[in-house]
C-alpha cells in the first residue's frame, strides 16, 4: 500500500474530519516532512486538503480524475478485483494493456483504467469512442476456474454488476440487452467486451473490457449515434463523479465474480433476466453471415441465450447482434 493511499485512508477515516501531521507521521512511520511533501503532491493533482495549525489536515474535496491511489483508498479490501489498479493518461486500448500483463503472468484482479483511448474497441471489431475524462474505460484480468464454454457466465455477471453500480450511483434504472449492452430508456450507455485465451478444456485468462459513457454531452456523440447512444450526464441532467462510479463498478464486479466462483450462477442469471430486455421477445440475431429469428426463452446454464427459432428448434447462442422485432 503506497504512502498516498495510507494518507487518503487516514484523512477519510478521521473521526472529527481532521488528522494532525504528527498523528500521520507516527501512524505511517515517516517524517512530518514526508507527510507534508505527499500532501503537497496530492494538492497538485487537485485534492482540496486544508491544513490548520490547530486541527491538522482535512480532506475537503477530490477532483474528477482517475488516480490509482485514490481509487484504492476508496475501494478498500476486495476479494479479487481491484487489488491492483493502474491508470494511464492515454493508451491504445485498456484490453491491449491487460493482454500484455496476462502474458507476463500477472495475477488476476489487476484493473487498468485509461483517461482516453486512441483505439478503443467494442464487439465485432467496432470502434469505441473514448473521449478524455468523459467516461470510464477499463479492463480487468481474470483467471477463472472455468471451461471455455462456460466463460459467457462472466459477461452475464459483468452486466448485472455494472447495472447495479450505475443504479446505486445515479438512481437511474438501466436495462440489459443481451449479450453485453447496458441501456437507459432504450439507448446504450455502457458496453462489455470479453476476450479469452483458453486451452481445450480450461480457460487460461479472460480480459473483461468495460466502457461507460459517463459525462458526455449529446454533442460529443457522432450524428449517427445520437439516436442510439446516451450518457449518464445526459439522462440525469448533471455530471456524475467518475471516481465514485469506478469504485462502485469494481465493488459490484468483485461481488459477482465471487458468486460465479462459488457456483451461484443461477442467482446471477435470475437477476439478469429480471432486468433484461431480451428474454420473452421475438428477436433476430445476426452471427456473421447467418440470421436467426425466434423467441428468446432464457439463459442457459453456461450463460448462452436459448432461442426458440421460427422452425421450433431450440438453439444455443453465445454471441451476435440482437434486434428486437417490433
Amino acid at each position: 500500500m503506497s504512502l498516498d493511499v495510507q494518507i487518503l485512508n487516514a484523512l477519510r477515516a478521521a473521526r472529527d474530519g481532521a488528522v494532525s501531521g504528527a498523528e500521520l507521521s507516527q501512524k505511517l512511520h515517516v517524517s512530518r516532512a514526508a507527510v507534508w511533501a505527499r500532501i503537497e503532491d496530492l494538492r497538485s493533482l487537485g485534492y482540496d486538503i486544508e491544513a490548520s495549525p490547530h486541527r491538522g489536515y482535512r480532506l475537503l474535496g477530490t477532483p474528477d480524475v482517475l488516480h490509482a491511489d485514490d481509487l484504492l483508498s476508496r475501494l478498500g479490501k476486495t476479494k479479487v478485483i481491484g487489488r491492483d489498479i493502474r491508470v494511464f493518461e492515454e493508451t491504445t486500448s485498456t484490453n491491449d494493456v491487460i493482454e500484455k500483463l496476462a502474458r507476463d503472468g500477472v495475477k488476476e484482479g489487476v484493473v487498468v483504467f485509461a483517461e482516453s483511448q486512441t483505439r478503443g474497441r467494442g464487439r465485432l471489431g467496432r470502434k469505441w469512442m473514448s473521449p478524455a475524462k468523459r467516461g470510464l474505460w477499463l479492463s480487468i484480468l481474470l483467471r477463472p476456474d472455468l471451461r471455455p464454454q462456460d466463460a459467457t457466465r462472466l459477461t452475464v455477471a459483468s452486466a448485472t454488476a455494472l447495472r447495479r453500480a450505475i443504479e446505486s450511483q445515479t438512481g437511474l434504472k438501466p436495462d440489459i440487452k443481451w449479450p453485453n449492452d447496458i441501456l437507459i430508456y432504450g439507448k446504450k450507455v455502457a458496453g462489455i467486451l470479453t476476450e479469452m485465451s483458453a486451452e481445450l478444456d480450461h480457460v487460461k485468462y479472460v480480459i473483461l473490457g468495460i466502457g461507460v459513457d459517463v459525462n458526455l454531452s449529446q454533442g460529443d456523440f457522432p450524428p449517427e449515434l445520437r439516436k442510439v447512444a446516451t450518457s449518464l450526464k445526459a439522462e440525469l441532467g448533471k455530471p456524475v463523479s467518475r471516481p465514485e462510479l469506478a469504485v462502485a463498478v469494481l465493488r459490484e464486479l468483485d461481488h459477482d465474480y465471487a458468486r460465479i466462483a462459488s457456483g451461484q450462477f443461477a442467482a446471477v442469471a435470475d437477476e439478469w433476466e429480471a432486468h433484461g430486455t431480451t428474454i420473452g421477445q421475438e428477436v433476430t440475431i445476426r452471427t456473421g453471415d447467418r440470421r436467426i429469428r425466434g423467441r428468446a426463452e432464457s439463459l442457459g446454464e453456461d450463460g448462452a441465450l436459448l432461442l426458440r427459432t421460427e422452425h421450433g428448434h431450440l438453439e444455443r447462442i453465445i454471441g451476435g447482434d440482437v434486434t428486437l422485432e417490433k
